[in-house]
């Protein structure tokens, strides 16, 4: 049972979430693997091996970066021969501004593994307020469903909130435990067939 986490990072921050991610997927599977877009796109059969893809840009200009974009055109041949097809996926970006358009970033890393037949896995993590109704700053600070975002400050590898990276965590073992749960079940599958087969 394999996870890969693919991320371009500019400046640190997507790369410290995606460490987050991580971590947090560890609790639950041993193989968890961390890959810059550059190493993804040399290392493909690594994703072919994986059971679940996370995708990470930061949100420049309302959109993955260049760098993932360029990860994103070189999986032709993946799409071609459908080699993810039926994987999890799931996926997460950072800005600096509290919007940035970071959804519109989160829906075409969605569309990219819909276009690949993956199963995509949304963040499933409720916002928390108080009792005045203001929200919390964790989990899900953001208040984002489709993926994880996270805000970061302009500065190198500094974050407003530090809850972000706790949602980040959580978001890891969510993933994990999804992951876990389509291995098992198609585990099942697999030998029920079998059994059902063998009797006939």
């Amino acid at each position: 049972m394999k996870i890969a986490i693919i991320y371009h990072s500019g400046f640190g921050h997507t790369k410290m979430v995606a460490e987050r991610i991580a971590e947090g997927a560890r609790k639950v599977v041993d193989d968890v693997i961390l890959l810059t877009s550059k190493m993804a796109i040399q290392h493909p059969h690594l994703l072919i091996e994986s059971d679940t893809l996370v995708f990470g840009s930061p949100t420049y200009f309302g959109n993955v970066s260049a760098e993932f974009k360029l990860f994103m055109e070189s999986t032709g041949s993946a799409w071609a021969n459908q080699h993810w097809k039926d994987k999890l996926a799931a996926g997460f970006t950072n800005s600096s501004s509290i919007n940035g358009d970071k959804l519109n970033t989160l829906t075409n890393l969605s569309i990219f593994a819909a276009q690949h037949g993956m199963l995509w896995i949304p963040l499933g993590i409720m916002p928390q307020y108080d009792s005045a109704g203001k929200q919390l700053s964790e989990p899900n600070g953001m208040a984002s469903y489709l993926g994880l975002m996270t805000l970061s400050s302009n500065s190198h590898e500094e974050f407003y909130d530090p809850a972000d990276l706790h949602t980040a965590e959580l978001f890891g073992q969510r993933i994990a435990t999804l992951t876990q749960q389509l291995k098992a079940d198609s585990k099942s599958n697999t030998e029920n067939f079998t059994f059902l087969t063998a009797k006939q």
